[in-house]
């Protein structure tokens, strides 16, 4: 029960397009947030057509490093590797 409502609650803050929010593009800490709830992302947008992992409205290089560093927190970094 726990599990499905944090699923929902995780997934109500998927990365796609306000239509209400001035298009503007995304930055650093957008690609940070998008990079964390990639996985939910993802598996989100099997199922609907206007969900998407990433940002296509952002401002290059600091979007994508957020982007990689949030993904990179979500799934250990560097000390999952370790012995």
């Amino acid at each position: 029960m726990a599990l499905g409502l944090l699923a929902v609650l995780v997934t109500a803050c998927v990365a796609g397009e306000n239509p209400q929010v001035e298009a503007g593009q995304a930055g650093f800490f957008i690609g940070l947030w998008h990079g964390v709830i990639a996985p939910f992302s993802f598996v989100v947008s099997l199922f609907i057509d206007n969900v998407s992992i990433y940002e296509v409205n952002n401002n290059g290089n600091w979007y994508d490093f957020g982007f990689v560093i949030g993904a990179g927190v979500l799934f250990g970094g560097g000390a999952s590797a370790r012995n």
